[in-house]
């Protein structure tokens, strides 16, 4: 089904043209608003490349899943888009352009699309994502991960299947991509969205710690399959432990940057609300695992090759791994490098 347009708008920025394209009816002109400003103050920096942004609100993102498929617009990682709140796709090899795509949907359900300061912080970060390129970031792209599960407690073969899939993302996500995050967030704060992210990221540790509710229930179930002869004891704490890991670990992905950036109040901040509040109700290996992960990210040198990445990403996926073998989980995981891989 063809989209009706109903906002196109021309900007000019300084040196840039700020192109809007909407089949949103409503709340275009707020957000095009905080893009405005979130190019006014990168372009105040030498380090900014575009002539032509081109900023599309869309009531969710089939349009661009359309596009993706069809190859029409060079794929910066998108994701999963029908959760991604805002997306940004550029070429690393003609940075003269870059295409915003914000998914009022997604924005909706985070209850984000009237929370301009959010919305700032999101724009902030999805435009700091080519700017923060660096050597490290192109290394990460030579690298894959390889990942068994070996043994667990009480699982099918369907369910250690998908828990093999979950932890193969979560390492992913936390070796892989986490350069790219940790040097996009540092970049931003250092460009001044700070309050912007701060305030982005209070809610999403907010939400953190509001998920513990389902969290109770999914125990409860699991006890009274244990309880009905349905599943091991120990198969309880393994399964809610790897739920805490792939829901939680990767906020530091949101929190390390602002320690990179010097902002080491901002950081206390959220990470104060996850030692006296989450962490206490999750797994005990959660805790120790953040920790190494957070002392890793922070050392995290922008001038990393592909082999030091490779070390580096190691030491991060073991520490993570080191949890769930403290739980009689037995994962295999190795980082290698893509052969010819292009930056």
């Amino acid at each position: 089904m063809t989209r009706q347009v109903k906002h196109i708008q021309l900007h000019r920025i300084g040196p840039t043209e700020l192109r809007v394209v909407s089949d949103v009816d409503e709340g275009v002109l707020a957000i095009v608003q905080q893009e405005e400003a979130v190019l006014r103050a990168y372009i105040a920096s030498e380090a900014w490349p575009h002539r032509l942004v081109s900023l599309y609100i869309l009531e969710d993102l089939q349009p661009l899943a359309r596009q993706l498929r069809g190859g029409a617009l060079p794929a910066g990682g998108a994701g999963a888009l029908d959760t991604r709140t805002v997306v940004n796709l550029f070429d690393l090899a003609d940075p003269s352009a870059c295409h915003i795509f914000v998914n009022q949907q997604a924005m909706v359900r985070a209850a984000y699309w009237e929370d301009m300061l959010a919305v700032r912080g999101l724009l902030a970060h999805e435009h700091a994502h080519p700017l923060a390129e660096n050597a490290t970031t192109r290394a990460s792209r030579s690298l894959k991960v390889r990942l068994t599960l070996e043994r667990s407690v009480g699982t099918t073969p369907e369910q250690q299947s998908r828990l093999e899939r979950l932890l193969t993302l979560l390492i992913e996500q936390l070796c892989l991509y986490a350069p790219r995050e940790l040097f996009t967030n540092e970049w931003a704060i250092r460009s001044g969205f700070a309050p912007a992210l701060l305030h982005l990221n209070q809610r999403n540790v907010t939400n953190a710690c509001q998920s513990v509710v389902g969290r109770m229930r999914l125990s409860e179930v699991l006890q009274q399959e244990v309880a009905a002869g349905k599943r091991p004891a120990e198969a309880v704490g393994q399964l809610l432990l790897a739920g805490d890991l792939e829901s939680h670990l990767p906020l530091a992905l949101e929190i390390v940057p602002f320690v990179r950036a010097g902002q080491i109040a901002a950081a206390r901040t959220l990470e104060t609300v996850l030692e006296a509040v989450l962490f206490p109700q999750l797994e005990p290996q959660v805790a120790p695992a953040y920790a190494a992960l957070t002392r890793l990210y922070t050392e995290l040198s922008a001038a990393f090759g592909p082999t030091e990445l490779q070390t580096w990403g190691q030491q991060v996926a073991d520490s993570v791994l080191a949890a769930l073998h403290a739980q009689g989980v037995v994962v295999r995981c190795t980082l290698h490098q893509i052969p010819d891989a292009s930056a």
